[in-house]
């Protein structure tokens, strides 16, 4: 299987819905939930709960339009969420995490998902976004570390991995200091004893 098709968006303003060669990137739903869970564990292992950035995400609801998945069939073999959070009066999205299954990498899933990503926050007004991730990878979609000179995060983390990007220029321009989650938090069931 080969991504190098033309995608076909089947909605306007930025798609809802892609198709590249069988895979379907689209909105994240409820029923994916536990297959992203299967697909970050296979990916990451359990030390992603241990990592600075998700003491940003723990018991968040990953930013509205910006919670995707690619599925291959019934198979979700890729993921990708963001994040809201803020330092300094300068909101950002945290980017995180980009997760293709093995059997799908090297087909250009992930750099489809980060291309609709991208384009749907800058699409709903989001000016900045920022993560911990190799700079090889992701500075082929404009992220460097420059922008992130006066910020920090909670946590260690690899000040050489602390990547950004201005949507708008000038986004993080003007600001510094901690980054820290502002997005809404999950509701939680709440079972009755009996």
């Amino acid at each position: 299987m080969t991504l190098l098709a033309a995608a076909r968006v089947v909605a306007p303003v930025f798609p809802l819905v892609v198709e590249k060669s069988g895979v379907i990137l689209r909105d994240e739903r409820a029923g994916d939930v536990s297959a992203r869970e299967r697909l970050l564990d296979a990916s990451f292992g359990s030390s992603r709960f241990e990592k600075t950035c998700e003491r940003l995400r723990e018991g968040r609801v990953a930013a509205r339009g910006l919670a995707l998945v690619a599925k291959d069939g019934e198979a979700l073999v890729g993921t990708l969420r963001f994040w809201h959070v803020e330092a300094g009066g300068a909101p950002a999205l945290l980017l995180g995490p980009l997760a293709v299954a093995e059997s799908h990498r090297d087909l250009g899933l992930g750099t489809a998902l980060m291309r609709m990503g991208l384009d749907r926050a800058q699409a709903l007004g989001h000016k900045a976004v920022i993560l911990v991730g190799d700079e090889p990878y992701y500075s082929r979609f404009g992220f460097a570390r420059a922008p992130m000179r006066g910020f920090d995060l909670p946590g260690w983390y690899d000040p050489a991995r602390f990547l950004g990007l201005e949507l708008a220029p000038g986004a993080l321009a003007h600001a510094t200091g901690m980054f820290v989650a502002t997005g809404a938090m999950e509701r939680r069931r709440i079972s009755k004893a009996a």
